[in-house]
């Protein structure tokens, strides 16, 4: 299908906002309409509550949308992961929870990682066993953002011991709000608690929660960890408010003008053009800005920023490497530690301080607690680096176990399967 201009779009996208944008509507009515009309998602097809635009369109939609002082589609996990996914693999009956993310009914969680399967994850060892038409999930899952606020969680489990490690596993929309999940937090440096751990006792999921496919859970969730990446990478933003979907937080029933102006972050902890700004903002006030050393810190952060969002753009138009995404990561990696170097060096001592009374309110030495963490996240830099150097590079594989080994007999930890 031929793409309207940007001048069409612009002029479209305006007519509608003037039409129906309205701070009095609750969270949840906006973000209805906005979902009915394609621009919620508008990269995605149009079977799939879309608009069919490339991402180039898809920006003057968010612009557009910010001009007119409106809030843009839900944050979380369930838009920039679990939607993605779920164009990609799904099937027509699941297509139609595309609409209750894109509508901000539900919220998604990330059940991915756990104790002894973070950087090798498809060591997981959740076990999803056959019952009838359902699946019996005991396991345990950590690092997962926002699960406490979660009433769907994009689950990886072991459905076949017998397979390779990387072929039994399968991929399950799971309920959050169920009998035997237990959810407790995880408190980080910083003095909150982004993420959690997550334990599933004889839980259940119905077969038609399988997305992809029996076994085929690798691949489905390798198109969710790219997502993330370019994400991350990307540093978030746009139009996209600060408000949050689904049941748990009740930003439903507020009304929508209350998150007009909000921006989310997309994960980067402080990270992206929002930071850059405040820095600037920050040497200015503290007669840092001539410094020569911080100017050049600030023009790096910059630049890398800027870079950051056109790869974003080149990766969303299908015209990137197929390391992009990981590429993507480690920059988001590099730019936090620099944000934190250049705004320590900007606030001086105040740095070795917390508290809202100090420079910048505290926001750089909070920034500085939390940096390590993007590194580690979504994939260690060192998984990212062998990636790169495997798929990208043509470089060998570290030596172990046959490909074909079935996980029952592989050495996972310390416990034979």
């Amino acid at each position: 299908m031929a793409q309207p201009t940007p001048e069409q779009v612009r002029e479209e996208v305006r007519a509608w906002l003037a039409e129906s944008w309205d701070g009095e509507l609750t969270v949840g009515e906006w973000w209805e309409r906005l979902a009915s009309s394609g621009y919620a998602a508008p990269t995605f097809p149009e079977t799939h509550f879309g608009r069919g635009f490339n991402r180039a369109l898809a920006n003057i939609v968010g612009e557009e949308i910010t001009k007119a002082g409106a809030i843009g589609p839900p944050s979380g996990l369930g838009y920039a992961l679990a939607a993605p996914t779920i164009v990609a693999h799904g099937n027509d009956e699941q297509k139609e929870w595309l609409f209750r993310i894109l509508s901000g009914q539900d919220a998604w969680c990330q059940l991915f990682s756990e104790p002894g399967a973070g950087s090798d994850l498809a060591s997981l060892q959740t076990k999803a066993e056959r019952d009838g038409d359902e699946f019996v999930i005991n396991g345990q899952k950590v690092w997962t953002s926002t699960a406490q606020l979660c009433n769907k969680g994009m689950l990886i489990a072991r459905t076949d011991t017998s397979l390779p490690k990387h072929v039994g596993i399968t991929y399950f929309r799971f309920d959050m709000t169920q009998p035997g999940v237990t959810v407790r937090p995880l408190k980080e440096m910083t003095g909150r608690a982004l993420f959690n751990e997550v334990f599933m006792d004889d839980c259940r999921v119905h077969e038609s929660d399988i997305l992809g496919g029996l076994n085929n859970g690798w691949a489905v969730a390798n198109t969710t960890l790219a997502a993330e990446r370019s994400s991350l990478g990307s540093g978030g933003g746009g139009a996209a408010g600060s408000a949050f979907p689904g049941p748990m937080q009740h930003h439903l029933e507020r009304p929508a003008r209350e998150f007009v102006g909000q921006i989310r972050t997309g994960g980067t902890g402080g990270g992206g053009s929002g930071m850059v700004d405040r820095l600037i903002s920050l040497a200015r006030q503290t007669d840092k800005a001539n410094d020569t050393h911080v100017r050049q810190g600030i023009a790096r952060l910059w630049s890398l920023d800027k870079i950051g969002k056109i790869a974003s753009l080149r990766m969303r138009g299908g015209g990137a490497s197929a390391g992009a995404p990981n590429m993507a990561k480690l920059m988001m990696s590099d730019m936090l530690r620099l944000n934190r170097e250049v705004g320590c060096e900007i606030i001086g001592p105040d740095a070795m301080v917390m508290g809202p009374d100090t420079l910048g309110g505290g926001l750089v030495q909070e920034m500085t607690l939390f940096s390590p963490g993007p590194s580690i996240y979504g994939g260690s830099d060192q998984i990212q680096r062998n990636i790169l150097g495997e798929r990208v590079l043509g470089l060998p594989k570290e030596p172990g176990p046959d490909k074909n080994t079935p996980f029952r007999d592989l050495l996972v930890g310390t416990l034979k399967q």
